[in-house]
This record gives C-alpha cells, structure tokens and sequence, in this order.
C-alpha cells in the first residue's frame, strides 16, 4: 500500500467514525436536554396534581438515572459498539458490582420501603442515626434531613428503613415532663397547688389527658417534685420553657426556696 492509499484510507476511516462520533454526541446532548425538560414537566405534574412531596423526589430521581442511562446506551450504538455483547458484559459484571454495592442496593431497597409504608414524609421531624431534623427530600439511596441549627444530615435509607426511628411530629399532642426540687422541710402540698395553678392559667396545656403532679424522691439535699402535661405539638417547647420561668420566679415569692447541694459533718473527739 503507497503512501496515497494509506492517506485514502485514513480519510475514509475518519470521515465513517466522525460522522459517527458527532451523531453520539449530538445524541448524548439532545438526550441530555430532552431529559432536562422531562424533569422539569413531570415535576410541574406533581405540583399541579398536589403529589405527595416524598414521592415526587423518589421517583424524579429514579427516572432521570433510568432515562440517562439510555441516553448513554444509545449513544454508544451510534458509534457502532454492539450493545448485545455490551449488555452481556454489564450483566456478568452486575454480579460482582451488586455484591460490592450491597449496601447501596440496600439503601435504593430501603427508599422503596420507605415510600411504600410511609413512616414519615417530607416535612416531618424525625429522630434517626442520632439526629434530630425536619424532612426535606428523600432520594432514591439518601434521605435529606435538615437539623434545627441548619446542618444538613444526608442518612442511607438502609438504616432508616431497617433502623429505630422517631416521628416526632407523627401526633398531634406530646407530653412534656418537669422535676423541680424544694428544700426539706417546706411544704410539698404548697408547691403542688402552686404548680397545678400555673398549669390551668397556661392555656397553651391540655386539661385532658389532665397535668400530674407527684412527689418523686426524696434526694440528698431536697425533695423532688415530678410534673407531666401534655400540650399540642407545636405549643410544647413554649409551655415546657414558660413554666420554668414561672416557677424560679413565683416559688421565692410564695416563700419556697430552691436547694443547693449540701453535706452535714460531724466531728468527733
């Protein structure tokens, strides 16, 4: 072969290929596109037809990876790669691959699960792998969790699924729980009637379940009263804390003091 022949050949060779090569790309962008817009109509869907907000990031998720996934398939074949033999190899690597990423099938598992059974949903604050934080997405593999000093907490839904979880904001009503402690000596029953009155000015507490009042313990250095109230949800931090304030300020008032720890000795000669 001269040396025009072989100038020939490779002409022809880069003219086949190129021609190929641009179809892929033009393919792999417009699919690329077209998948973008896909996105943006199917979660203009959701909204109109008021989806719930915890499906709608699953499955926007699950089908923009499906979708890329044959864009990139797609692509390939234009440059003239046989997909059969292509699909054969990725299913033979499937095994291994899954078994490497057994964890991350669980966790695409466990969003599955999530979605069926519904344990919480967007929006709610939950109690999980030691975090405390509102709902904000929950992805194919992840859920997205938002804690109370703005810190974004990303937990596998393996764990969620197959783990204890709280849902903190699931009822309606939620108990709070006190233990305020008076010296020895001191009226208990004064202090009762005193809390019980706080309680019913509160209108923020529910009277049914009714507050409870007892006396705990008998401590070292003072006699600890334990109280229970339930409020609404959102009202119960504000009642807990209200009733702090009341108390260290209407208990000195009414002549009753707060302890401090204390240690008799005794000396002998």
């Amino acid at each position: 072969m001269d040396l025009s022949e072989a100038v020939d050949l490779v002409k022809r060779i880069a003219v086949n290929y190129g021609v190929k090569l641009l179809g892929a790309i033009a393919v792999f962008v417009v699919g690329m596109w077209v998948i973008k817009q896909i996105n943006k109509g199917v979660k203009r869907y959701f909204i109109k037809k008021d989806f719930d907000p915890s499906l709608e990031t699953f499955i926007a998720s699950l089908l923009s990876i499906s979708l890329k996934i044959m864009v990139c398939i797609s692509a390939l074949s234009m440059l003239g790669i046989e997909m059969t033999s292509f699909v054969a190899i990725l299913g033979a690597a499937g095994l291994a691959v899954g078994m490497a990423l057994s964890g991350t099938l669980q966790n695409f598992a466990g969003g599955v699960m999530l979605l069926i059974f519904k344990p919480f949903t967007v929006g709610d604050v939950i109690e999980a792998q030691g975090y405390i934080g509102t709902v904000k997405e929950i992805q194919i593999f992840n859920t997205i969790v938002k804690t109370v000093d703005n810190r974004t907490v990303i937990i596998p839904n393996g764990g969620l699924s197959n783990g204890a979880m709280i849902n903190i904001t699931l009822e309606p009503q939620r108990r709070t729980e006190w233990v305020f402690g008076i010296t020895y000596g001191e009226s208990y029953d004064q202090a009762k009637e005193l809390i019980l009155k706080l309680l019913a000015e509160d209108e923020r507490v529910l009277q049914d379940p009714e507050p409870f009042v007892a006396l705990q313990t008998l401590a070292d250095s003072s006699v600890n009263i334990v109280v229970r109230a339930w409020a609404k949800k959102e009202d119960l931090w504000a009642v807990h804390f209200a009733l702090n304030e009341k108390v260290y300020r209407i208990f000195p008032e009414q002549g009753l003091s707060f302890p401090f720890p204390q240690m008799d000795v005794h000396v002998q000669k």
